[in-house]
């Protein structure tokens, strides 16, 4: 029984993108290949930021022979209900068997469908699976007519057993499948062939891409953990950054730089998630729990051992916290001249809903109801009027504009600068 070995290669695939892509490969092509009577043992899918790749292990070399009995119309029928028995059979009335029924004799037509080649199928089943995959997004290039989520460059399709490879014959706008592949873009771009599975994750490993998102999560959260450590830091834990990065990098490399002393005053929600969002980069804490470091992934290996790529990462995060420390300062001093109540007054512009008024009247909502309910749960009317009446004040701050995921959090900085406490500040969190 022969495996088979599917990989699609084209321009890098958007990183949230990749896992649902290998999921669909793997279930548009075993649920077709099973209708069309290709069973197997196993299947496991692939995905890199260059690739999606599908493993099938033990499949039927060829589809079985189906054998089926068709009832058909009754021997005395019209002649047209005949003819329109026998197109949908293929069969001619030589064919056809007259059985006693019920109602009379009625024709019976046996039908059998000879096995097909498993390459045959595949082919089939893997050009109308490119040709209808469900991108979120896709674009069409050049001048043919196919769809990808980012040029499509080569298919590798081949069926391996006992030590023979043969490729499977297919087509699909030009690029004509084989066993060809490539390794990482920049340290082994030159393309070469393969044999089955193991020998494709194996040369590919050997040009610089690990074929595992699993296996680059886990050398990327390694080498961190092992950098921070070495130096008496501790890395903040994030699994969906780190499967994010898993899906922009095909060969990790750690590097780990440091925050520039003009920033580290910056509150710690600050720094994670600008350099989250923007750059990509996983915080790192000391012993005391504030953040002074920051671990970033590239992609490649140089000569310098990452020391260019840092240091143009450290210049570009630089300029990113320069601009959150001016939206932190701005904020601090509107605050310290107008009150957190003065802070919010462009709420009084903003609509919440065209028939629910602007977020001020519904923060004069809330603030009626807080004192309202405040007995009731055994707090302070007049704390949970105040608190109310400022919980929204963030918004039209400009650190909130600029990370809309920090509102609330920022409230409970502002509050707190403004001179507010009895737990408001933490309410507005």
């Amino acid at each position: 029984m022969p495996d088979l070995l599917i990989e699609l290669f084209s321009e890098e695939i958007p990183a949230k993108m990749q896992a649902r892509a290998a999921a669909d490969l793997k279930r548009l092509m075993t649920d077709a290949l099973v209708e069309a009577g290709l069973t197997y043992e196993s299947a496991g899918a692939f995905a890199t930021p260059r690739r999606l790749t599908l493993h099938l292990e033990g499949l039927l070399a060829e589809s079985p022979t189906v054998r089926e009995e068709r009832k058909g119309p009754r021997t005395d029928a019209p002649e047209k209900a005949l003819e329109g028995f026998l197109r949908s059979t293929g069969l001619t009335k030589d064919h056809l068997e007259a059985r006693d029924d019920k109602k009379g004799q009625v024709w019976f037509a046996r039908i059998e469908k000879p096995g097909r080649p498993a390459s045959e199928i595949i082919a089939e089943t893997l050009e109308k699976t490119v040709r209808n995959f469900p991108w979120p997004k896709s674009m069409r290039w050049g001048a043919g007519s196919l769809r990808w989520v980012r040029p499509l460059h080569s298919i590798l399709c081949i069926l391996s057993e006992n030590g023979e490879t043969d490729i499977v014959d297919l087509d699909i706008d030009g690029i004509t499948s084989s066993d060809m592949t490539s390794g990482h873009r920049f340290l082994s771009p030159v393309r070469f062939s393969v044999t089955n599975f193991e020998d494709y994750a194996a040369k590919l490993k050997r040009a610089h891409v690990i074929l595992s998102a699993d296996d680059r999560m886990e050398t990327i959260w390694h080498d961190a953990t092992q950098a921070a450590f070495a130096n008496g830091l501790e890395v903040v834990e994030d699994k969906g950054l780190l499967a994010e990065v898993a899906g922009i990098v095909e060969w990790p490399v750690v590097l780990m730089g440091a925050i520039a002393e003009d920033f580290l005053d910056l509150p710690a929600e600050v720094l994670k998630t600008s350099m989250k969002e923007h750059q990509k980069f996983f915080s790192v804490k000391d012993k005391s729990g504030r953040i002074t470091h920051f671990i970033t992934v590239a992609n490649v290996e140089t000569n310098d051992h990452g020391a260019t790529i840092l240091a143009g990462n450290q210049k570009v995060l630089s300029a990113r916290l320069a601009d959150a420390k001016f939206f932190w300062e701005n904020d601090l001093r509107k605050v310290a001249q107008i009150g957190m109540t003065g802070l919010g007054e462009p709420l009084a512009q903003v609509t919440f809903h065209n028939k629910l008024g602007t977020v001020a009247e519904k923060v004069e909502r809330i603030a009626v109801l807080a004192r309202e309910i405040a007995p009731i749960v055994g707090a302070k009317p007049d704390l949970a009027e105040e608190a109310a009446r400022l919980v929204k004040a963030d918004l039209a701050s400009e650190m909130v504009y600029e990370f809309p995921e920090l509102q609330g959090t920022m409230g409970k900085y502002y509050a707190q600068a403004a001179g507010h406490d009895d737990g408001v500040p933490e309410a507005c969190e």
